[in-house]
């Protein structure tokens, strides 16, 4: 493997997703169609989208298992307290990992949202 390109999260509710990313975490839109919902990123790099089930999942657990990341260039623990008080469920404390310090939040269906204050 040389590169990972693209992800897609499956959702249960593409709609309130949509609205969880972007008003809560604040994540941009770049595409939007009926079954899936892209967000920007800088060109070159590890792009990511949300989208409606290619399988029925209405009795799974979705997020178990699956953590992205995403570094950051703002303080983690500011970030933290902002999305906090966003109403953002998070998932521990922040944490001091190899690669810089970094906290996690859980999204809609349950995946984990790892943001990285990268050193």
């Amino acid at each position: 493997m040389k590169q990972l390109t693209f992800a897609s999260l499956q959702v249960k509710n593409l709609e309130a997703s949509k609205i969880f990313y972007t008003e809560k975490l604040g994540f941009e839109i770049q595409d939007v169609n009926p079954q899936a919902c892209v967000f920007k990123y800088n060109e070159g790099e590890a792009s990511f989208a949300i989208r409606t089930p290619l399988e029925p999942i209405d009795d799974r657990e979705l997020g178990t298992g699956v953590a992205l990341w995403f570094a950051v260039d703002q303080n983690v623990d500011e970030l933290k307290e902002q999305l906090i008080k966003k109403g953002i469920q998070t998932a521990g404390s922040v944490i001091v990992t190899p690669f810089g310090r970094a906290f996690h939040v859980l999204d809609l269906d349950g995946y984990k949202l790892t943001f990285l204050e990268s050193k």
